[in-house]
């Protein structure tokens, strides 16, 4: 058995930013990360975003974090299948079993499939870098590729292979895509770009159940109409992964539970990253899936792991860019909500506010950047605003 003062479950963004904060107040506790991965901490985003449309934004140097430099010791490739929280141990699937004084659970979540498809060489659910060097195979092989999904990661992964040749069917079950995020006119200019550069678009569709054959994988739609492709990015979001610790009898709900110090049920034990509800001190109780509160909520729990004690007090922001076009959000961007729009250019620079009875909840900044204080400031705000103090409020 191998001890650790510090072991982190799962090696993603959360446990390189979790490394780093308890390193800020203990310089030799030892730190274990165990991770279902084969390759350490990398930068996720860079997945979908700068390696398709940089070239030259090299792994070494922009990707990989090189968490090493923390001194933390590896377990790649495996799984955390128990917790023992009363030997303070967990059990590996290799059946060896690893001491703690204090764990972090990051273990993320687990991506949403398609009926009759499991992943695959040809249907990635794109989580993981070995995904993005497959895809990018295909891509560079000028293949067909089919991307079922039309949010965050649908959307950016189709642009990104589009742009390096490969030809794009996007299957989304919005009639406009982008229309569950943006209003109207905003989604409508948003589609167009994926029109331009020669993406098909089957809207208003969902995959009715799908098949791997030699050569390629066929979606048979909602309609009996079919998409066949070399290959399918699934990018229907995630469940968040919290089986192991509910199975350690820890408090579940939307994610696990935690205190504002990212702590959860047990005194020992903390949470971060996407599978972390935890109270945020603007927008209430939630759990967030993007890499602002990766690096942020990690670095906390790093911190809180070595007895700093302090509240996670970041309400996190999110961002995408997609051909030309880029947003940095705060808050919830869904069309569920009233919109308040403020535009220098419309559909090109401005900013959209959404609101629930006259509530500020999420603010969108449409190519407006370093703005994101601006609106974390009008959601803190939000009681003493009436939509029409909005316009003008952030500005480019």
């Amino acid at each position: 058995m191998t001890d650790f003062r510090y072991l982190v479950v799962g090696g993603g963004m959360v446990a390189d930013a979790a490394a780093r904060g308890v390193r800020e107040l203990d310089a030799d506790g030892s730190i274990g990360i165990i991770s279902e991965d084969v390759d350490r901490p990398y930068a996720r985003p860079a997945l979908s975003k700068k390696l398709w449309t940089d070239p030259d934004f090299s792994w070494d140097e922009k990707v990989d974090l090189h968490t090493e430099e923390t001194g933390a010791t590896f377990v790649l490739g495996t799984a955390v299948t128990a917790i023992d929280r009363a030997a303070k141990t967990v059990t590996t699937s290799d059946g060896h079993t690893h001491g703690y004084e204090r764990l972090l659970l990051a273990t993320g979540g687990t991506p949403r499939g398609l009926p009759g498809l499991s992943p695959s060489d040809r249907v990635l659910d794109y989580r993981s870098a070995t995904d993005y060097r497959r895809l990018r195979e295909l891509a560079d092989a000028g293949a067909h590729v089919a991307v079922v999904g039309g949010g965050y990661i649908g959307t950016e992964i189709a642009a990104g292979v589009v742009q390096n040749g490969a030809r794009v069917t996007l299957v989304d079950p919005d009639e406009v895509v982008g229309g569950r995020m943006f209003p109207e006119d905003l989604a409508r200019a948003f589609q167009q770009r994926f029109v331009d550069h020669g993406v098909e678009l089957r809207l208003g569709r969902r995959v009715d159940h799908g098949s791997e054959h030699e050569g390629g994988v066929t979606l048979t739609l909602d309609d009996g109409s079919e998409v066949s492709a070399d290959a399918v990015v699934v990018g229907l979001g995630i469940e968040p992964a919290t089986r192991l610790a509910a199975d350690a009898g820890l408090t579940v709900r939307d994610g696990i539970v935690v205190s504002s110090t990212l702590l959860t049920d047990d005194d020992s034990v903390f949470a971060a990253g996407d599978v972390a509800e935890y109270p945020d001190r603007i927008l209430g109780t939630r759990r967030v899936e993007h890499v602002d509160n990766a690096q942020q909520q990690g670095r906390q729990a790093g911190r809180n792991l070595a007895d700093a004690d302090e509240t996670y007090d970041h309400t996190p922001m999110f961002y995408s860019d997609v051909f030309d076009m880029g947003y940095e959000a705060v808050g919830q961007v869904t069309t569920k909500l009233r919109t308040v729009e403020d535009w220098q250019d419309p559909t090109v620079t401005g900013v959209v506010y959404y609101l629930d009875d006259d509530l500020v909840r999420g603010v969108l900044l449409w190519n407006v950047w370093d703005k994101t204080d601006e609106a974390r400031k009008v959601l803190a705000e939000a009681h003493a605003l009436t939509p029409d103090m909005l316009i003008g409020r952030i500005t480019p």
